[in-house]
């Protein structure tokens, strides 16, 4: 299947540029990714808050868009000079989780829409990162499978925030996207795991 993952390595050509001149002033990928965590957690403070306003929904898929900015880089200072290491990879991974949950949990507080459904959605998120991990544990190497990975995922609710910044739902279409979500997320950690497997 399809993921946006599959166009990391264009996006990262074009921030090579930036993460060199970061590394060579001693940004370290960690660093990057703790400051991605952190900015994650601040603007979904910013969402629950504020009670989603418009402009924290239209603002979504561009702060979205920085923090997978954020990731490449991350990941191209670890590979690419010298910052791989083991608390990277902790780093890394559960800061992922975190910074998800962080901004796609605050959507609890959308008129008509089920907090059920959205803890649902960020829990099947957190499995599918497990279910991508979990394949080193057999062997594998780390699965970034779709259809729904944090890509994929930053890409739909991105979209959706964006549009619900100037156009309200009715509540049963929005439960009915976020059940959308949970289905592609199970997918997700199928397919991963299969995969996983399938290369031990």
């Amino acid at each position: 299947m399809v993921s946006v993952y599959d166009l990391k390595p264009r996006f990262q050509a074009l921030l090579r540029p930036i993460t060199a001149a970061l590394a060579k002033v001693g940004v370290t990928a960690n660093h990057v990714t703790a400051f991605a965590m952190i900015l994650s957690v601040a603007y979904g403070a910013a969402m629950y808050v504020t009670g989603a306003v418009s402009w924290t929904l239209i603002g979504l898929p561009f702060f979205l868009f920085i923090r997978m900015a954020l990731n490449a880089i991350d990941g191209m200072l670890a590979r690419e000079f010298g910052h791989k290491s083991d608390a990277g990879f902790y780093l890394n991974e559960l800061s992922d989780v975190v910074s998800d949950a962080a901004l796609y949990l605050p959507f609890v507080v959308i008129a008509g829409l089920s907090p059920v459904l959205v803890v649902l959605a960020v829990m099947i998120a957190t499995l599918t990162e497990l279910a991508g991990v979990l394949a080193l544990a057999v062997g594998s190497a780390r699965r970034y499978d779709g259809p729904f990975g944090k890509s994929d995922r930053a890409a739909a609710y991105g979209t959706l925030a964006f549009i619900m910044g100037f156009y309200a739902f009715s509540p049963l279409v929005l439960n009915i996207i976020f059940s959308l979500f949970i289905v592609l997320g199970f997918v997700t950690v199928i397919n991963r795991a299969k995969k996983g497997l399938a290369h031990a």
